[in-house]
């Protein structure tokens, strides 16, 4: 897992300048800020609305709407479980509930410790290996709990 740098407004300022004259730079701003920090904090917000003269609001937004912006950091390990249908059809929901029991958070979230961070995600293409997720950005097929556990450190 790649190590994220802790928030430094000065870092945060020199991202945003460095993508502010591209069409469109609130995405990609906001997927550099998350890149450096390992998510994008709240105090880079108005950064980027005051240099995209644009409001809180509508970074807020777009930040808010895209589900693979974090606002808070992620997890040590990060579990992208497939919930789309073909998964589903395979015990991808059975397996979901038992990974949020086993880590003791809900439908998904970052568990107090900071350990493991658990996303829903809709397709990752391995609709006939399923269930599956990314596991720390690796694809794996055919999941189980015990795989889990194992790519998790927890067995």
């Amino acid at each position: 897992m790649q190590e994220r740098e802790s928030w430094d407004a000065a870092r945060a300022a020199a991202i945003i300048a460095g993508h502010a004259g591209m069409e469109g730079a609130t995405l990609p701003i906001l997927h550099a800020l998350q890149e450096a920090f390992g998510h994008v904090p709240p105090q880079a917000v108005p950064m980027v609305a005051e240099a995209l003269d644009l409001s809180r609001a509508e970074v807020h937004g777009c930040l808010t709407f895209y589900h693979d912006f974090r606002r808070e950091p992620a997890g040590r390990h990060v579990v992208k479980l497939c919930r789309a249908e073909a998964c589903q059809a395979v015990g991808a929901d059975a397996l979901h509930t038992e990974l949020l029991a086993a880590h003791g958070i809900g439908w998904h979230g970052t568990t107090p410790d900071g350990r493991v961070t658990v996303e829903s995600v809709f397709c990752l293409g391995l609709c006939a290996n399923g269930p599956a997720a990314l596991v720390d950005g690796e694809p794996v097929a055919r999941l189980d709990a015990a795989t889990l556990a194992l790519r998790l450190g927890a067995a």
